[in-house]
């Protein structure tokens, strides 16, 4: 982000289990927005919650009656990111002990890739699954964590 950027960022903790900081978040956000395009005002709301909230959200805007790890809901255009991420902390923390990862890693890498869509990002082709891959790689790198796809 320039220097004349914003960023507001709300963390809200929506269920039990153990989540990232509020710190700790705002500091991978920021990366992100650092790192990828410049925008003049970037507004996110990043909310961690349950299996159940997730599974609502994933079925209701979605269609998929299941609960994933990470929700982005995009509202903002032009030089204005405005975005809601949500973060199922129950599914992150079973694929962090799945993948044999840190669950800081994983919350890291989550963070990381839903900030990526709401600034406009996609894997929907192989082209821009690899930009943001690398980029999301960059960015996990500055905070000394591995590289998700390597």
């Amino acid at each position: 982000m320039s220097d004349a950027a914003r960023l507001a960022l709300s963390v809200q903790y929506a269920c039990r289990g153990i989540a990232p900081d509020r710190s700790q978040c705002r500091r991978w956000v920021k990366a992100a927005c650092t790192m990828a395009k410049q925008y003049k005002s970037c507004s996110l709301t990043l909310r961690f919650v349950d299996e159940k909230e997730q599974r609502k959200l994933n079925r209701t805007f979605r269609g998929r009656d299941y609960a994933t790890n990470v929700l982005t809901f995009s509202y903002g255009s032009g030089n204005e990111v405005v975005a809601d991420i949500a973060i199922c902390v129950a599914v992150a923390r079973r694929e962090a002990h799945a993948q044999k990862k840190h669950p800081k890693a994983h919350f890291a890498h989550l963070v990381v890739h839903g900030t990526l869509h709401a600034l406009g990002y996609d894997h929907e082709t192989t082209v821009d699954a690899r930009a943001m891959e690398t980029l999301e790689g960059q960015i996990l790198g500055r905070f000394r964590l591995a590289n998700p796809y390597a």
